[in-house]
Order: structure tokens, then C-alpha cells, then sequence
């Protein structure tokens, strides 16, 4: 009895998104957000359409007239159809320019939304003003036992929300004195708060923030980065942008890779403090 009322359940979401695609009038009120267009943004928005393949794509366009067919055979075969494409995704297309019957690129931002990550190692502090040599040998001179404190990996990335938010992911406000006395130093890590689609970009919103006592914090000097999606999957992304690409792998909670990232740092600022208690003595 469970059984089948599940499967009436899931028949029935599959029925709505199918007639989504085959409505031809919807009150503005009722008209879902597909993207929050930026100033220059020329892409096609709409939802995926029973009759996506290979070859073509259907698309409820975001003005919810009729659907429209694209053909994508030359994107498919280059790589820029990004994404596994499902009924109800929402997608953000870039058309031909001189056959608007073709797509270009399509982006499935579906796909893209999730918290995707990737693995920083920590550097010596300086290390910009050493040697590639004075690097190695101060490695090789730190014993086995410093190497298990300090050199821990740390998970980075950032998480796309639905609502076109965005959130950090791993961050460490390490702006502290205790910080300062670790022989190591973490890469920055932008703090995020949203993103965009921008011509079938990806655009992350970043600031800096400031921290209250409670935790909270006070975002300013906002900006934008710019991404090419050059790859897209249900779990691998790249993401390339001044001349840098960088892979992306996906993960499902945000709460354990912070929990994780802030345990790290407290174990450094242990670190640090006996240090201090050493040195004193």
C-alpha cells in the first residue's frame, strides 16, 4: 500500500512538470524566477521539456509561451552541453548567432547548483620570497612529527544555492595573532554570497567580511568573478577563469566540511600556544 501511494506521489510530480511544458498562459505571479539577469546577459532561460536527446532540446522559455526546439547535435559533439539534461531542469542556453535555431551552449543549472569542493594544502609561511630549493630544504628539515600538525589538507569550495545565494565552504576566519605563529599558511578563500549566469558564465558573487561577536557577519566591498563552465557532471565540474582551470568534486553537507575546516585550525591555534609557552621558557 506504502509502495504504490509513493509511485502515485512521483506519477503525479512527473505529470505537473510535463504540463508545465505545454502551458501557454501563466499569471506573471505564478511565473517561477529562472535566473536574476545581469546587465549584458544575452542567454536564453526556460525549463527542460519531455523530447530532450542527443540532437535537440525543448525549452519552456522563461516568458512561458510555447516550447521551442533548439538543436544542439554541434554543441553535444563539443562538449558544450553541460550537464545530464532532465525534465524540469533549468537551463541557461546561448544561441547561434546566425541561426537562432541552434544552441551554442547550453548550461544545466540544476546540475550546477550544489556544494562542490576541492583539496588546498597549506604552504610555508613566506614561501613567496624563498627559493623553489630554500622550500624544499626547509621541508626536508621539518621533522615527521611538525609535518603531522601542520601539513593537513583542508577541503575548499563554495555552495550554489536555489535562491541564487551562495555560501563559503570550509571557511576559517583566521585573522587572529595565534594564526601568525604557525610556520604554515592556508590559500584565501573568497568569502561568497551569491551567484549569476552571465552569457552562459558563471558569475560568484564575494566580499569581505567582517565579524561580530555572535558570529554574524558584515559583507563589504562586494565584486564579481568571472568562470567558464568547461566541464559539467553530476559530481565533477572545472571551472576556468584568467587563464587557471580548477576541478571541483561534489559533497552533501556543508556543516560537516566546516565542522572539519574549524577543527583544523583550532588544532593549529593549540599548536601555536604551546609554542608561545615553549619559547617563553
Amino acid at each position: 500500500m506504502k509502495a504504490s501511494f509513493i509511485f502515485l506521489s512521483a506519477l503525479f510530480c512527473l505529470f505537473l512538470t510535463l504540463a508545465s511544458c505545454n502551458t501557454k498562459e501563466i499569471k506573471d505571479e505564478e511565473t517561477p524566477a529562472l535566473t536574476q539577469r545581469v546587465k549584458g546577459d544575452m542567454a536564453v532561460y526556460g525549463l527542460a521539456c519531455d523530447g530532450c536527446n542527443d540532437t535537440v532540446i525543448v525549452l519552456l522559455p522563461e516568458t512561458m509561451g510555447d516550447p521551442i526546439t533548439y538543436n544542439i547535435f554541434e554543441a553535444k559533439r563539443k562538449g558544450h552541453v553541460l550537464g545530464k539534461i532532465q525534465i524540469g531542469d533549468k537551463l541557461c542556453v546561448m544561441l547561434n548567432k546566425k541561426d537562432s535555431t541552434k544552441a551554442d551552449l547550453v548550461v544545466d543549472m540544476n546540475k550546477l547548483m550544489g556544494i562542490w569542493c576541492y583539496i588546498v594544502m597549506p604552504q610555508l609561511r613566506n614561501a613567496a620570497n624563498m627559493s623553489a630549493s630554500m622550500q624544499e630544504q626547509m621541508m626536508n628539515n621539518m621533522s615527521d612529527s611538525l609535518k603531522a600538525i601542520y601539513l593537513i589538507p583542508r577541503e575548499y569550495g563554495f555552495y550554489l544555492k536555489p535562491d541564487w545565494q551562495a555560501q563559503s565552504v570550509g571557511y576559517v576566519d583566521d585573522n587572529n595573532s595565534l594564526a601568525d605563529e604557525s610556520p604554515v599558511v592556508y590559500p584565501g578563500l573568497g568569502y561568497f554570497t551569491g551567484w549569476h549566469m552571465w552569457n552562459g558564465q558563471l558569475l560568484i558573487e564575494s566580499g569581505t567580511p567582517k565579524f561580530s561577536k555572535n558570529g554574524q557577519a558584515k559583507v563589504s566591498d562586494l565584486h564579481y568573478d568571472t568562470c567558464s563552465i568547461d566541464y559539467l557532471d553530476d559530481d565533477s565540474l572545472v571551472l576556468s577563469g584568467d587563464g587557471v582551470s580548477k576541478g571541483y568534486y561534489k559533497k552533501n553537507s556543508v556543516n560537516e566540511m566546516n565542522k572539519k575546516a574549524k577543527a583544523i585550525a583550532n588544532k593549529l591555534k593549540k599548536e601555536a600556544i604551546n609554542a608561545a609557552v615553549n619559547t617563553s621558557n
